[in-house]
């Protein structure tokens, strides 16, 4: 089956390249950026301003052929892409959570970006922890590596050469 989206916008970061790109919004450092909605869709952002955190779907568009299994960035074993948010995926589709800023017309201002820059946006989605948040969480083979998040950047092995 196939299946067909289109870009509601362009994320727009301080990233060039995946090279140095943060691994997870977590680890971004509060950087900023920005979401440039196209004008057609600015109605649907009624009542958003009052949320502080966003889910943005959106097109890894310099992503690499799909790979079943690959090395994670916090990781030098191979494990199944869908046990890691690598974007070399069979559809390569990102989600970060991210907090808003403010918004101006069809443009919201956005910190904590983990995103290249002119990313396809494909959705937004309002943050709410009563929905979103789950306890008792496991994390996997992620668990022995998680402390290496904040030091860890993207190194280009997923990146479209």
């Amino acid at each position: 089956m196939k299946i067909t989206y289109e870009s509601i916008g362009e994320i727009r970061s301080p990233f060039m390249a995946p090279e140095g790109t943060p691994i997870q919004p977590t680890a971004a450092g509060a950087a900023a950026g920005r979401i440039e909605l196209l004008p057609e869709y600015q109605e649907g952002l009624k009542d958003l301003a009052g949320f502080s955190h966003l889910i943005l779907l959106y097109h890894c568009h310099q992503a690499g052929k799909a790979s079943l299994t690959v090395k994670p960035f916090m990781e030098n074993k191979e494990h199944g892409i869908f046990s890691i948010r690598a974007p070399s995926r069979p559809n390569s589709i990102g989600l970060s959570i991210v907090q808003l800023e403010k918004i101006e017309a069809n443009i919201l201002y956005i910190k904590d970006v983990d995103i290249l820059d002119k990313t396809p946006l494909l959705d937004i989605k309002p943050y709410v922890p009563e929905f979103d948040r789950r306890d008792e969480v496991k994390i996997g083979w992620m668990e022995a590596n998680i402390n290496k998040l904040s030091s860890v950047k993207d190194d280009g092995r997923f990146a479209d050469n």
